[in-house]
């Protein structure tokens, strides 16, 4: 059995629709579908999630969302028309939109849960109804019905332990199994949704629970590209990569797939196969628990804007029992969480998004580490980019961080810092903002030059 789910861009018009109809009917092992809600149809149109949103925060405000439900309602109706799905569908959802916005919004967060999960719930109904009417009997099975419980953390859901033995059941159904994306249910009853692109989180939780052989997610692209195309032109694609390194790179800016979705298909051991939807020849990537070295040493590289560092030095601090926990602790009073910690003998370093920190909690936080620590110097630097260089084939690698360091050197890139983890499958370099674009194209050309030409 195989669990696939198809991305709003998959869903964004009746056309895409078809070809998401043909990927299923092509493999009788395809018995599990996620779907999101439909995507752009092109530049400047807008995503269905975010019609939804807008109507949530205008019925929030006191406005009158009317237009917005029927931009909502009109793209579900042009490709119920198109298909030759019948009108009563949706009314249906014209109908419930409108009594779920007329709802209690007592609670904003849950009121917005509601509104914006729908746009799944839907395509999910019209993608049930369309497979059926043109052959393949598929069922439409809610995050109710299929068991799908999560915590009750509107917009950043946690799926909870007990729904896996709920979900197991979906793999004894007979007919194809159309399930919504990106929501969950709470013990309650209530509609909860995961963070954006969470939809890749549902399916990962569905192959897991049903163990499947394979996870397959249909996308716009062929599959993951070694750099961000946005900052370099025509990348390699990667044919196959460990979760490890998908992990690393995802929290370096890659936004193909939602990095929360790779624990449940990493604990059950299933692959994931990163496919497109518009070209479904493709073997696209696949991302393995263990994979076959290539020539590159690494596998990618990565670049995420936005963070600050704040630098504390006081002299013999490593000498001082419980400095770096109480540093820490300020951190956390704060309430910020950090992403790195590189220290020497007398000073250490704390990185974070700087999108944390207004210009007040900076000063208070500078006022606290020299009155509570007797730090000597506390210096807070921003606009840094944090560069992620992924692959394990670095482990043990002779002249790798010379290569680096030349091919930014050649770039003309300064180096504001190195952190490399004990796996040795990545090394973070943060240089200043305005040069990431630069340094990533610059550290594409010195391993995949050739590869990319």
């Amino acid at each position: 059995m195989k669990v696939i789910k198809f991305g709003g861009s998959s869903l964004a018009d009746a056309g895409q629709f078809r070809k998401v109809r043909e990927i299923i009917a092509s493999d009788a092992a395809r018995r599990i579908v996620v779907v999101s809600a439909p995507g752009k149809r092109n530049k400047e149109d807008a995503k269905v999630t975010d019609l939804l949103i807008q109507c949530a925060r205008m019925r929030l405000t006191g406005r009158d969302a009317g237009g917005e439900v029927s931009r909502v309602i009109g793209r579900y109706e042009a490709i119920a028309e198109d298909l030759g799905l019948p009108s009563a569908l949706t009314q249906g959802f014209r109908k419930d939109l409108c009594a779920r916005l007329e709802g209690d919004v007592s609670h904003p967060e849950r009121f917005e849960d509601g509104i914006k999960a729908v746009g799944e719930m839907y395509c999910a109904q019209m993608m049930a109804a369309y497979l059926t009417q043109s052959g393949s009997a598929a069922d439409y099975v809610s995050p109710e019905e299929g068991g799908l419980l999560v915590s009750e953390e509107y917009g950043k859901a946690q799926v909870l332990e007990e729904a896996y033995a709920r979900l197991a059941q979906l793999r004894d159904r007979p007919r194809i199994v159309v399930f919504p994306g990106f929501y969950g249910c709470s013990r309650e009853g209530r509609i909860v949704t995961f963070s954006r692109g969470g939809s890749d989180l549902t399916g990962a939780i569905l192959a897991a629970a049903v163990g499947a052989k394979v996870y397959e997610n249909f996308t716009d692209v062929d599959g993951i590209a070694a750099a961000d195309p946005r900052l370099q032109k025509a990348p390699a694609l990667i044919r196959e990569l460990t979760y490890e390194e998908l992990r690393e790179l995802s929290y370096g800016g890659f936004s193909v797939f939602h990095e929360e979705a790779m624990l449940p298909v990493f604990e059950a051991g299933i692959p994931i196969n990163v496919r497109n939807t518009n070209n479904p020849g493709h073997p696209g990537t696949w991302v393995v628990n263990a994979r076959r070295e290539t020539a590159s040493c690494i596998v990618g590289v990565a670049c995420d804007g936005g963070f600050c560092s704040i630098f504390v030095e006081k002299y013999l601090m490593n000498r001082e029992k419980g400095f770096g926990r109480r540093l820490l602790q300020i951190i956390e009073e704060e309430d910020l969480s950090f992403d790195h910690v590189p220290s020497g003998v007398d000073h250490i370093t704390v990185i974070l998004k700087q999108n944390q920190l207004s210009e007040k909690m900076t000063e208070r936080i500078k006022e606290r580490i020299l009155r509570e620590l007797g730090a000597d110097t506390v210096d807070i630097e921003r606009n840094l980019a944090l560069l992620s260089v992924v692959g394990v084939g670095m482990r043990k690698k002779l002249g790798l961080a010379s290569r680096l360091t030349t091919a930014l050197a050649r770039a003309n890139v300064n180096i504001e810092m190195i952190i490399q983890g004990p796996s040795e499958i990545s090394m973070i370099i943060g240089v200043a903002d305005a040069d990431g674009p630069t340094a990533v194209r610059a550290i594409y050309a010195e391993f995949f030059g050739n590869e990319g030409k």
